[in-house]
């Protein structure tokens, strides 16, 4: 069971019950924290924090877990509307110091600037009053007279080029079908006295690239010898394809179609065994370390199908098994 550090004395009261009902959550689903995270889609990191009261826990990390845990949801989600209440009460407050210390500094220096509005300048003002001209009367200019419109063509000349101009177009219409059809009727044989026109070759189209979604790091070879939390191959992007127990240890072959890779994971094990995932003669392993945790994670290796990866475990006391393909 995770090893838990003591929560910090500022918290404030609600976000310190919420924290310990997670870490209880946690405690009780027998998982670790590594475990938790690539099950509910979030980093490491971030439950770390979560569990530790020092980041606002987020609604979607909040349900996940409840789904993994196997937690009432509605009870889960009244107590993370308080917490979340408390956080939005300690940033208000927080807003509130910093806009008193802005407001502070800017009225130092109030009384220096009314001292400095009563002498030179008013006097100055007086004199630019003095001085301004007295208004001179503007002499009313008349609006000048409008230019004469020129006087509109005659109607029917315009009239007569515009049906003349129609009639051509008619005329040039009616000759270009009548040249369109002799061409397209060719020379009466039934032979087209044109060459024929060679067909274009065929271009082949390119396979279209597919971009791996948001937050996936790598596919296929390129996530060989990697880390398939940190590539974003986890989560909801994986399944698990095969699985057996050795002991009170679970073994389970999880695969990522998007990633085209799989990797061996176990969990409720203890300080010392060690999982392992095959795929045509490559292998990876990884062991559980001392400490909190209880589950372990291989890296990955590039397989297209699930079936052909092959999860393996080792425990501490010597027993072994692994998932039947």
């Amino acid at each position: 069971m995770p090893g838990w550090k003591a929560l910090s004395d500022e918290l404030d009261p609600d976000v310190r019950a919420f924290a310990e009902r997670l870490r209880r959550l946690v405690d009780r689903s027998g998982l670790g924290v590594s475990a938790v995270a690539e099950r509910t889609g979030h980093d490491r990191s971030a439950w770390d924090a979560y569990l530790g009261g020092s980041r606002p826990v987020p609604r979607n990390a909040v349900v996940a877990l409840a789904e993994v845990t196997g937690a009432d949801p509605g009870d889960l989600a009244a107590e993370w509307e308080r917490a979340e209440r408390a956080w939005a009460r300690s940033d208000r407050r927080e807003e509130a110091l910093d806009r008193d210390g802005s407001d502070g500094s800017d009225g130092s220096d109030g009384s220096g600037g009314s001292d400095r509005s009563d002498g030179p300048r008013d006097d100055r003002t007086m004199q630019i009053r003095r001085l301004e001209p007295a208004p001179t009367a503007t002499v009313d200019s008349p609006p000048p007279s409008p230019s004469p419109s020129p006087p509109p063509s005659p109607p029917r000349p315009r009239r007569t080029l515009l049906l003349y101009v129609t009639a051509t177009l008619g005329a040039l219409l009616v000759v270009t079908a009548a040249l369109l059809l002799v061409d397209l009727g060719g020379t009466g044989d039934g032979t087209d006295d044109r060459a024929a026109t060679p067909p274009s070759p065929t271009t082949p189209t390119a396979a279209p690239s597919t971009g791996l979604p948001a937050g996936v790091k790598c596919a296929g070879p390129g996530c060989t010898g990697r880390d398939p939390e940190a590539m974003g191959c986890g989560g909801p992007l994986a399944t698990t394809v095969a699985r057996t127990h050795v002991g009170t240890a679970l073994v389970e072959v999880r695969h990522s179609e998007t990633c085209a890779a799989a990797w061996a994971r176990i969990t409720g094990a203890a300080p010392g065994d060690i999982v392992t995932v095959k795929v045509a003669g490559a292998t990876r392993r990884a062991s559980v370390p001392e400490g909190a945790d209880t589950d372990a994670y291989t890296p990955m290796l590039a397989v297209t199908a699930g079936p052909d990866a092959t999860a393996c475990a080792t425990l501490a006391d010597g027993s072994e098994t692994c998932t039947a393909n």
